[in-house]
């Protein structure tokens, strides 16, 4: 009996905990995507939008990477197996919700001035992220720092929107 809880687990270790910490950003995403998708070719081309707004073609491979990066970041934590590993995947979880939220409030209640609160939510969020998980494995916490970056850019382009559609409506 003992042996095959020790194959279960091995296994469980191998295979199913790095798919699933790679699979979380993506759910996060493909939840925040059901809102944006739609919107894209809709609303969101009558947007007036900063001229560093980059096209629309890039968002897809930029987030694939990041989610790919955070998925291996919480796995390295999860490996790490420190005493404050669980809060610090608590957090990370957490925080994937609040990605998700920003596609919400964005694209599918179009109040781009609360996605902007909620976009320096998240990039608190990652920093705080980056920190916990450096404690944990120094390559976990370097790992989020390009969605530090793409977050901190994605920032100034919703304050770029906030900003556009403010003097639009004056």
């Amino acid at each position: 009996m003992g042996l095959r809880s020790s194959k279960a687990s091995s296994v469980g270790e191998r295979w199913i905990l790095p798919a699933a910490c790679l699979l979380a950003p993506f759910a996060s995403g493909a939840l925040g995507s059901v809102y944006a998708v739609s919107a894209i070719s809709g609303w969101y081309v009558t947007l007036p939008k900063p001229i560093w707004t980059p096209p629309n073609y890039l968002f897809g491979p930029v987030w694939t990477f990041l989610y790919v990066l955070m998925g291996v970041a919480a796995f390295l934590v999860w490996r790490a197996r420190k005493a404050d590993r669980s809060f610090s995947l608590w957090v990370f979880f957490a925080h994937l919700v609040v990605n998700a939220l920003w596609s919400l409030v964005f694209f599918g209640l179009h109040a781009v001035s609360w996605a902007l609160l909620d976009i320096f939510v998240l990039w608190a969020m990652i920093i705080w992220l980056i920190v916990l998980f450096v404690r944990q494995s120094s390559w976990a916490g370097w790992l989020l720092v390009p969605y530090l970056l793409w977050v901190t850019y994605a920032a100034s382009l919703n304050l770029g929107i906030v900003f556009l559609q403010s003097s639009v409506l004056h």
